[in-house]
C-alpha cells in the first residue's frame, strides 16, 4: 500500500473488539508506531468480558462505533465471524475465509478486512521458513483457523488436517478451502485421533483458543507430539504456552504468536491511516511490550 505524507490534522480513533482483551498490546503497538509517523492516533479496547457482552453484541457495537467517529476497529475472538453479517463489503481476503479481524469506516459504509492471513504467512516465513509442510494439523476452524488455513495452503502446504470440537465448522472450513484450493489439499481430522494425524504430519498449528490467558490448558495431549513435528501457536498472550513449552521439551521446533501478532497489526494499521509503519521498530516494540505481560 502506498504511503501518503502525514499531516499535522490527521487524527485516528480506532478500537479492539473481544472477549479477553484487557491485556492486549496491540493499542500500544498501534499508537507507538503512530507516534513515530507524526499521527494523532488513540487506541480504545471494547472488552466483552468487562462490558458484560456475549459475541452477538458485535452488531450494536459495530454501530455504536461508527455513531461516535471511530476510523475502525481490529476484531478478534469471538467476534470474526459473527461481525460479517453486519458489513457493507468485504475485501477479497476476508470473503474467502468469511472471517474479518479489521474494519474501517469510510464513504458511509463498513468494510472488512482480513489481516491474519497475511500476519501467519508473514509470521511463518521469519520463523519456520525452511519447514516442511507436506501434511499439517491445523486446529481450531473459527475465524482465525480459516485465515491460517488459507495462509498454509498458499505457502505451498500439500494437505492440511483441520481438527475442531464442532465437526459442523470443520467441514464448513474445508469445503471453502477445498474449493479455493483443491478438495483433495484440505481434509476433516477426528479430535480422537489427533496422534495418528500428528505420526504423518509435519507441523501442528494451535488456532484454537486454549492456552491464551483464561483459557489455560493445552489443545492436545502433550505427549502425542512427536519430536519431528513442528508447532505453531497463534497465541500471544501469553507468548509462551504452555503448548509450545511442552514441545520444546519433545525436541519439536516452535513457533509463537508473536510474528502473526505484529504482521497482521502493520497490514491493519496501513488500512486505518494510509500510512506503513516501521515493520523493524513494531517487532522490537512487541518484544518489549511482550516481555512486560
Amino acid at each position: 500500500m502506498a504511503t501518503a505524507e502525514a499531516t499535522p490534522q490527521e487524527r485516528y480513533l480506532v478500537g479492539l473488539v473481544g472477549a479477553g482483551i484487557a491485556t492486549s498490546v496491540t493499542p500500544a503497538l498501534h499508537e507507538r508506531a503512530a507516534d513515530r509517523l507524526g499521527l494523532r492516533y488513540l487506541y480504545q479496547l471494547l472488552d466483552l468480558d468487562r462490558l458484560a457482552l456475549g459475541a452477538d453484541a458485535i452488531g450494536s457495537l459495530l454501530a455504536g462505533a461508527r455513531r461516535f467517529g471511530f476510523r475502525g476497529l481490529n476484531v478478534t475472538h469471538p467476534c470474526k465471524q459473527a461481525v460479517v453479517r453486519h458489513l457493507d463489503d468485504l475485501s477479497a481476503d476476508a470473503a474467502a475465509v468469511q472471517a474479518v479481524n479489521t474494519i474501517v469506516f469510510e464513504d458511509g459504509r463498513a468494510v472488512g478486512h482480513n489481516t491474519d492471513t497475511f500476519g501467519f504467512e508473514q509470521g511463518f516465513r521469519r520463523g519456520l521458513g525452511d519447514a516442511g509442510v507436506g501434511l499439517v494439523v491445523l486446529l481450531g476452524a473459527g475465524g482465525a483457523g480459516a485465515a491460517v488455513a488459507t495462509a498454509m495452503l498458499r505457502l505451498g502446504a500439500g494437505r492440511v488436517v483441520v481438527v475442531d470440537p464442532d465437526a459442523a465448522r470443520a467441514r464448513c472450513l474445508v469445503e471453502s478451502a477445498g474449493s479455493r484450493f483443491g478438495r483433495g489439499r484440505v481434509e476433516v481430522g477426528l479430535l480422537e485421533r489427533v496422534g495418528e494425524h500428528l505420526e504423518r504430519a509435519d507441523g501442528l498449528i494451535n488456532a484454537s483458543p486454549v492456552g491464551m490467558a483464561g483459557h489455560d490448558g493445552t489443545p492436545v495431549d502433550p505427549g502425542l507430539l512427536p519430536p519431528h513435528v513442528w508447532v505453531a501457536d497463534l497465541v500471544y498472550r501469553p507468548l509462551r504456552t504452555r503448548l509450545l513449552g511442552e514441545a520444546r521439551r519433545q525436541g519439536c521446533r516452535t513457533l509463537d504468536g508473536g510474528g502473526m501478532a505484529v504482521f497482521q497489526a502493520v497490514r491493519a494499521f496501513e488500512i486505518f491511516t494510509g500510512h506503513a509503519p516501521g515493520v523493524d521498530e513494531m517487532l522490537a516494540d512487541f518484544e518489549e511490550l511482550a516481555a512486560r505481560a
